[in-house]
């Protein structure tokens, strides 16, 4: 069963089987996106989405709220693809970009 995964309403949601997901004015919890540990990261905008085996990743731009860096991120997981269906992460989960190393 395939799933279309696009961004929509200009770079504000990512859609999965045409249902928004996940998008702009979100609080995510990521690493290596600025020189905080862990930064408190708000979502401003989406600018792309894919499927990289059955993880659903992000690129996003935005702030972390903490140390006010605004940065243009590398793909994020947002959730995975599991027998066919879509499962969000879990939005208090520690996320960092897809390929990158952390000791967090």
């Amino acid at each position: 069963m395939a799933l279309s995964v696009r961004t929509l309403d200009d770079g504000a949601w990512v859609s999965v089987a045409d249902e928004r997901r996940t998008g702009a004015s979100e609080l995510w919890r990521v690493t290596g996106v600025c020189g905080c540990p862990i930064a408190e990261f708000v979502v401003e905008g989406v600018t792309d989405v894919a499927v990289d085996g059955r993880t659903v990743a992000a690129e996003t731009y935005g702030r972390c709220i903490t140390c006010g860096r605004s940065t243009t991120t590398g793909p994020i997981p947002v959730g995975r693809v599991l027998e066919g269906r879509y499962e969000p992460i879990d939005r208090n989960a520690v996320r960092r970009p897809v390929g990158a190393s952390s000791t967090v």
